[in-house]
């Protein structure tokens, strides 16, 4: 399956390829090789629970998704991630943990961010954005150009010059 010339970086590259192509069970195989080199290796456990998640299996990826959250409690797209399983699992009080979790990294990376002068960036698969809540709808009124007359109105005639 691998090489073992192949650097810990290109297993997990050629992992991810495997994922971008749809070949989820391919790319959990070669993410669980990884993880078996170096356990840390905290790109590959967030992409095997997205995986199982992927291939429908909802248990395997909150279990990934876990030792993700091991490895960063803080990081934003592990507890986005956790949110979107606990969802598809029907948990919604824990879906709603780990999306306010996520919240709150993501708030902790803004201001961070902010005070180093760099731009914030947001999560922008559409998948992720589910739990967002919308924002409210605004309907604009258009004032008519003319009124009516208004004959209970009494007119004053123009100033006479």
């Amino acid at each position: 399956m691998f090489h073992t010339d192949m650097t810990l970086q290109e297993q997990y590259d050629d992992a991810m390829f495997d994922f971008s192509r749809s070949d989820f069970a391919s790319a959990v195989a070669k993410l669980k090789s990884v993880l078996a080199q170096d356990a840390t290796h905290f790109e590959s456990q967030l992409a095997l629970g997205m995986a199982y998640y992927r291939l429908g299996d909802l248990p395997a990826a909150i279990s990934e998704g876990h030792k993700a959250e091991q490895l960063r409690p803080k990081e934003q797209l592990v507890h986005t991630n956790l949110s979107l399983f606990y969802m598809k699992s029907g948990n919604l009080q824990t879906a709603e943990h780990h999306g306010l979790q996520a919240r709150i990294a993501g708030w902790r990376a803004e201001n961070a961010a902010a005070k180093a002068g760099e731009p914030v960036t947001t999560a922008s698969d559409p998948e992720l954005q589910m739990a967002k809540p919308k924002a409210p709808t605004v309907k604009v009124i258009r004032m008519p150009d003319k009124f009516p007359d208004q004959p209970w109105k009494k007119k004053t005639p123009p100033p006479e010059t």
